[in-house]
């Protein structure tokens, strides 16, 4: 190799190098919006998955039956994945507020919201309908 071209030859070296490194960067900025955007379907899904567990069981439409909003407060915090908030309203059919305290285990202090409405019914004689608004966020 000639002296003369070995210079020429680092250059190019230096060049290829800088250009591996921007891609790298640019690559891992798109993985992490990406991430981002999907932890909000993953709220949704683990406040429906918490909802129906409770409603199989039965006990959500027996504990708005009864009003009993602590009992409902506690077994969803149990229910939820650690680090989310939630706040809870059940309306009846015609959207008019069924539960008289705030069911809710923090502030929804995050950017990332996610919402979640389920319909259930009582088992009793007189069919009730609920509908249940979760809201949901990741604890700050």
């Amino acid at each position: 190799m000639n002296r003369n071209n070995r210079g020429q030859v680092r250059i190019v070296e230096a060049f290829l190098a800088v250009l591996i490194v921007l891609s790298a960067f640019t690559v891992a900025g798109n993985v992490t919006v990406t991430q981002n955007k999907s932890r909000d379907g993953d709220l949704a899904s683990a406040g429906f998955a918490a909802l129906l567990k409770l409603d199989s069981d039965g006990y959500l439409a027996s504990w708005i039956d009864s009003g009993n909003w602590v009992a409902m407060r506690e077994t969803l915090s149990l229910a939820l994945p650690a680090g989310i908030t939630f706040n809870m309203t059940i309306y009846d059919d015609q959207m008019r507020p069924v539960n008289t305290a705030i069911i809710s285990n923090g502030a929804l202090g995050s950017q990332e919201i996610s919402s979640v409405e389920y319909i259930s019914g009582d088992r009793s004689t007189v069919f009730h309908v609920y509908i249940i608004r979760l809201e949901l966020a990741i604890a700050s």
